[in-house]
């Protein structure tokens, strides 16, 4: 889906298929080497399971309890993916936004399902920071990444509460706020913002994009609505297993210390790309999620260079707001950080 020269259906993976497939991987954003062997067995031995139809009850008991919310607050999906599309075609509004740059998918479902769709576009000169008071005010419904993808910019929880609004939809999309020490600025398990629609992603920090798992936290009505447009038993029995397992208090713990090695290996790859500055390159921040953006002079054949060089990086111009000197690079282990940094190097050298 193209729209004012942006492919809105242009993900990360599309850099590593095909020819792509042997390149070190800083083009996705999911957490490298996962998921934990744990979770894997987990997830297997729900197999022995698979002739009966799933029964999502004890996951969404468990998803509730790890955010302190009765279930009628939790809707369990296949991926936050799919709470876009339920969102879009559940809900009737008459004109929704969607702050960019941001996820491109929430607006994808919105114009696939009939609506038109308006952009607020935060800007480079402040920090891609949401401004407020650029969102009309006559908006009914509003998406927001947070941290955003791709600016991975962090917003303050009391900006984006500010939002909301009587009579308006707040989305906020909190897919890697479990990325962020302490989750800090996270609205999952708020109650008292009116319109409030958190949808957090498992795949991301686990590594289960291909399983498909995440879930929406609303209040009974908007969950009722968005459930009433779902198929019949929309999430898989593994995908069910895998919820219930990464909402543990084990897994909660392990994902907190992954979000602290992510926050020092993010560290370690912006000074990196800072000793670039004077070849033109500077880095989106303060970066909060566990991943950066880029801003590059020659972006698309420094791009092309990469891959040559064996690293696959996303390209940023998809994303409205956007151009094509923007490239999102995911964060890495630090010998793998390092061995990028060597190939940025040879590409754009020091300045």
């Amino acid at each position: 889906m193209h729209t004012d020269g942006h492919d809105l259906r242009h993900h990360g993976d599309a850099e590593v298929r095909d020819d792509g497939s042997a390149l070190v991987d800083l083009a996705v954003n999911v957490r490298a080497d996962t998921p934990p062997a744990w979770l894997r067995e987990h997830v297997a031995a729900s197999l022995t399971g698979l002739a009966a139809y799933p029964d999502g009850r004890a996951a969404r008991a468990a998803v509730a309890a790890r955010h302190g919310l009765p279930v009628e607050r939790v809707l369990l999906t296949a991926g936050a993916a799919e709470a876009f599309v339920l969102l879009a075609r559940a809900l009737k509004v008459r004109r929704p936004v969607v702050v960019h740059p941001q996820f491109t998918e929430p607006e994808a479902a919105l114009r696939d399902a009939g609506h038109s769709v308006d952009r607020v576009l935060l800007r480079e000169e402040d920090g891609f920071r949401l401004d407020a008071a650029a969102v009309p005010e006559d908006a009914d419904l509003v998406v927001v990444g947070n941290p955003t993808n791709p600016t991975s910019v962090l917003h303050p929880a009391a900006v984006v509460a500010g939002l909301a609004r009587p009579g308006r939809t707040l989305v906020v999309d909190e897919a890697f706020m479990d990325a962020v020490p302490g989750e800090r600025e996270a609205l999952a398990g708020r109650t008292d913002v009116p319109g409030l629609v958190v949808l957090r992603s498992l795949t991301k920090t686990w590594g289960l994009a291909g399983l498909r798992i995440g879930y929406v936290l609303a209040a009974p009505d908007t969950v009722g609505e968005l459930e009433r447009a779902q198929p019949l038993w929309p999430v898989s029995t593994p995908a069910l297993a895998a919820a219930e397992a990464c909402v543990s208090p084990r897994a909660l713990a392990e994902a907190a210390d992954a979000a602290h090695r992510v926050a020092a290996d993010r560290a370690h790859l912006v000074a990196g790309l800072a000793g670039f500055a004077g070849a033109g390159v500077r880095v989106a921040g303060p970066a909060e999620g566990p991943f950066v953006l880029v801003r590059v002079p020659a972006a698309v054949a420094v791009r092309r260079e990469l891959r040559a060089l064996g690293y696959a990086v996303r390209r940023g111009d998809t994303f409205p707001g956007l151009g094509e000197e923007w490239l999102r690079v995911a964060v890495r282990d630090r010998g793998t950080v390092d061995g990028f940094l060597r190939a940025v190097g040879a590409v754009v050298g020091a300045g």
